[in-house]
């Protein structure tokens, strides 16, 4: 028996039967053969961890655009943290860990740069629409390239890829795997949570600003809120086929939530910053498509089987922030002249 079968054998003996089991997956678009160390969802989450796409996640925005200091979020903290409570209430809801783990890290993959209001100025020039958890399945399935191997992207799981499509709060089909339907829970504790933090150390609201109705049913700090949130979603999905949120915990969340967009999302400082970053984004994407012969280039794509506005999206959605402003004043901003 071989270090992954015993693996596969200890989570038949370990988890709930309405968990995600390893030797059960619906397997990926190109056969391999299995890792000898291994489970499917555990070698998911390396391949995740080691391409490009999930360094690149350290320089993209959260909510604040190019913060001074060095304790704000970037995208990739919060992915960060939203594996860390998915992972926790996993293994408390006794599900596959690996596998909710492996969702969690790709979840954002495809997210572009300067947070919702990059997503929201490709949403709103190209046809059909951007979202960025089709984006990020689209970067696991053909944009990042595994080096030396056949095909496309990294040839993740089923389970994953559906994990990652279906963890978008405003998705309409819930996640196939209860380990999905965790890291669309965490997703949205994490962000809610962590984003209070950052608008605090920002100067835009302080502890007393929070609704007494979100502070009453969730708790006076951070770790508090944490705490009920995280505590309350295992209580009320245990031994249950579904992620479950008790109604007064909800209602205390939409509170919170409801909060940070009048307050922080829409009405603050962060939010004059977040126009200009998709103003400029807007003007990368028409440069490219009027400038076909540049954007082959430095992306490293061909036409062949793909149109123009899938490599430009592609291209821009996969900047850092600080990439997409160099780019920028590279074409719009004059240099200048260096002969005296």
């Amino acid at each position: 028996m071989t270090v992954r079968e015993r693996l596969e054998e200890e989570e038949l003996e370990r988890l709930s039967p309405h968990a995600a089991f390893s030797r059960n997956t619906r397997g990926r678009d190109r056969e391999e053969e299995p890792d000898e160390f291994r489970t499917c969802y555990q070698r998911d989450r390396d391949r995740i961890i080691h391409c490009k796409a999930f360094r690149r996640l350290k320089h993209k925005t959260q909510v604040f655009l190019s913060p001074e200091g060095d304790h704000y979020r970037t995208r990739l903290t919060h992915t960060l943290e939203v594996a860390q409570i998915a992972r926790t209430m996993a293994r408390a809801l006794q599900l596959n860990e690996d596998l909710t783990e492996a969702i969690a890290l790709g979840h954002d993959l495809g997210h572009t740069p300067f947070g919702h209001s990059g997503e929201a100025a490709l949403n709103e020039v190209v046809d059909g629409g951007f979202r960025h958890n089709e984006q990020s399945l689209r970067v696991v399935e053909f944009v990042e390239r595994r080096e030396g191997k056949p095909g496309r992207g990294l040839n993740l799981t089923w389970e994953v890829r559906n994990g990652i499509l279906c963890h978008s709060a405003d998705w309409p089909e819930e996640a196939a795997t209860l380990e999905g339907q965790v890291v669309k829970c965490a997703d949205k504790i994490a962000y809610v949570n962590h984003d209070v933090d950052d608008a605090m150390r920002a100067g835009i609201i302080n502890e007393g600003m929070i609704p007494e109705e979100a502070q009453r049913i969730l708790g006076r700090t951070r770790s508090e809120r944490l705490d009920t949130l995280v505590k309350d979603v295992i209580d009320e999905s245990t031994n249950r086929g579904k992620i479950a949120m008790s109604p007064e915990v909800a209602q205390g969340m939409a509170a919170l939530r409801n909060f940070m967009f009048e307050r922080v999302y829409i009405g603050s400082v962060a939010k004059i910053e977040a126009d200009k970053a998709k103003r400029l984004l807007i003007q990368l994407y028409r440069y490219y498509l009027d400038n076909v012969d540049e954007l082959i280039e430095e992306s490293g794509e061909s036409l062949q089987g793909e149109d123009v506005v899938r490599i430009a999206v592609d291209y821009i959605a996969g900047m850092t922030d600080r990439y997409a402003m160099k780019q920028w004043t590279e074409r719009f901003v004059p240099a200048a002249w260096g002969v005296y």
